[in-house]
């Protein structure tokens, strides 16, 4: 492969909690094409996400042109994905799909400020595709075991994790406790006995 030819960056896995809490972003370059990436608090940079949950609502919030919005709950709180006329296969998986369903969405973070200087994060849709039950079982384990890595390593002296570090002063026990009980959803969904 040639260095020319650009790579795109790993979708990471992240949970809703710690996801919307992930409300500062940077370049790396002062290059207008540079990539803009979110810094989860568990110190992981993150220009792509992959997440898996619970379509349980869609709605079109445009004015003059349709710009879908959907509500994706996952064990841990909601995402909120919007798909407009740049994402037309998104917005038309919004538009069709019947609520609740269980989606996969690959897309870019977004930030915005809202008046009073609250800054909400989002999701853009590259992609929103209905699953079934088992693929969000497995996406809510390799999130946990992601989550759970990140959380080992925050102490190890890496920049991002500096960097959270410095943004967000993070608790990171929320984080691991928000991971342990998304993981005794998912044994109790699948009737398997909790490990005291």
């Amino acid at each position: 492969m040639s260095a020319s030819v650009p790579t795109r960056e790993v979708a990471r896995r992240a949970f809703a909690a710690e996801f919307n809490d992930a409300t500062y972003t940077f370049k790396e370059s002062d290059d207008d094409r540079a990539p803009v990436y979110s810094l989860l608090p568990t110190g992981e940079r993150a220009n792509r996400v992959f997440v898996v949950g619970t379509l349980t609502e869609t709605e079109d919030v445009g004015d003059d042109a349709e710009y879908w919005r959907g509500r994706i709950v996952d064990p841990t709180g909601t995402f909120f994905t919007y798909a407009g006329q740049y994402q037309p296969e998104a917005a038309s998986t919004l538009r069709e799909t019947e609520t609740p369903a269980y989606v996969a969405v690959v897309g870019k973070p977004r930030t915005y400020e809202t008046d009073d200087g609250t800054v909400n994060v989002s999701l853009r849709p590259e992609s929103i595709t209905i699953v079934d039950e088992n693929t969000r079982d497995r996406w809510v384990a390799e999130a946990a075991e992601r989550t759970l890595d990140r959380i080992e390593r925050f102490d190890v002296a890496d920049e991002y994790a500096a960097m959270a570090d410095a943004e967000y002063d993070p608790d990171l026990s929320a984080y691991r406790d928000q991971v342990l009980a998304a993981l005794e959803d998912l044994e109790e969904d699948l009737g398997v006995p909790a490990q005291a």
